[in-house]
């Protein structure tokens, strides 16, 4: 399989050849739970801390017994009280009726963790970067993609060398996706409460470029709506398919497409990391 090769000015100026990894075999089940399980993983757990309101000397004294600390005929409640000086009693701690007390019925501890086989997410990950070469895909996502423009995008490493927004710009517009740019800049008010909790918009997502080295364009193409860049060791499943449906509209730069040539190396199961919850 060859690819044409793209200069910054949107000219062809070769072909290059495909790596083995998009010849994998389009896997839809492995691809959904593969971003499900980075997705879950990103969750804090919920739940209360068990030690809530019970960091207290509080303690109970509503028997009789040896010790000066006690709260019978004092005209007082039995209930856990702090230890003051002189052998007194404090405020009422411990019970959830009493200030700064403990829950009365809190929320049930609950990890949203899942588990996936490393080798499986691997095989999620190839066939993930193999529906970036099919246009049918692509366009099912919603991709705009010109009829002069080949799968994959290969460009030339000077696209690297791009440190301000306006030259990316240039360059994607000079590659025919400014419908596609323009596409995603549409927004929705987000349903229900998520509106009230920083995620008020929902946003389309555009084009997807992959880099070698980041010597400025990954914080110049992030300022573009709908637009990510990311570093070839850093990119994801999730990235490639967002929403769990494959065929994102991809740019590939020279040098990080030749990588994938090695891609046992760069994504070998030491390096995957599934479980990031802290």
């Amino acid at each position: 399989m060859e690819a044409n090769l793209y200069s910054i000015d949107g000219k062809v100026i070769g072909k290059i050849e495909l790596p083995a990894v998009f010849s994998v075999e389009y896997r839809p089940d492995l691809i959904q739970k593969a971003v499900v399980t980075l997705q879950a993983n990103k969750r804090q757990r919920y739940g209360s801390f068990p030690e809530a309101g019970m960091q207290t000397s509080a303690e109970y004294y509503g028997r009789r017994g040896n010790t000066f600390r006690q709260t019978i005929n004092r005209g007082i409640s039995r209930l856990p009280r702090e230890k003051i000086g002189g052998g007194g009693l404090g405020r009422v701690r411990r019970v959830p009726q009493a200030v700064s007390g403990r829950r009365a019925h809190p929320p049930k501890k609950k990890d949203w963790t899942r588990k996936m086989n490393k080798k499986e997410y691997l095989l999620a990950l190839k066939s993930a970067i193999a529906c970036t070469s099919d246009p049918e895909l692509v366009r099912r996502r919603g991709h705009v993609i010109p009829e002069n423009l080949s799968l994959p995008i290969v460009v030339e490493d000077n696209f690297e060398k791009l440190r301000r927004t306006k030259d990316v710009l240039d360059v994607l517009s000079k590659l025919h996706l400014a419908e596609e740019l323009e596409r995603a800049k549409e927004k929705k008010i987000h349903a229900g409460k998520g509106k009230m909790r920083g995620r008020r918009y929902r946003k389309k997502k555009s084009v997807l470029i992959v880099f070698s080295n980041d010597l400025g364009l990954g914080k110049a193409a992030n300022n573009i709506p709908g637009v990510d860049a990311v570093k070839l060791e850093a990119l994801n499943v999730e990235l490639l398919a967002p929403g769990t449906h494959a065929g994102r509209l991809t740019i590939w730069t020279n040098s990080a497409l030749k990588a994938l040539e090695s891609f046992d190396e760069i994504f070998n199961p030491k390096s995957i990391k599934l479980y990031t919850t802290t």
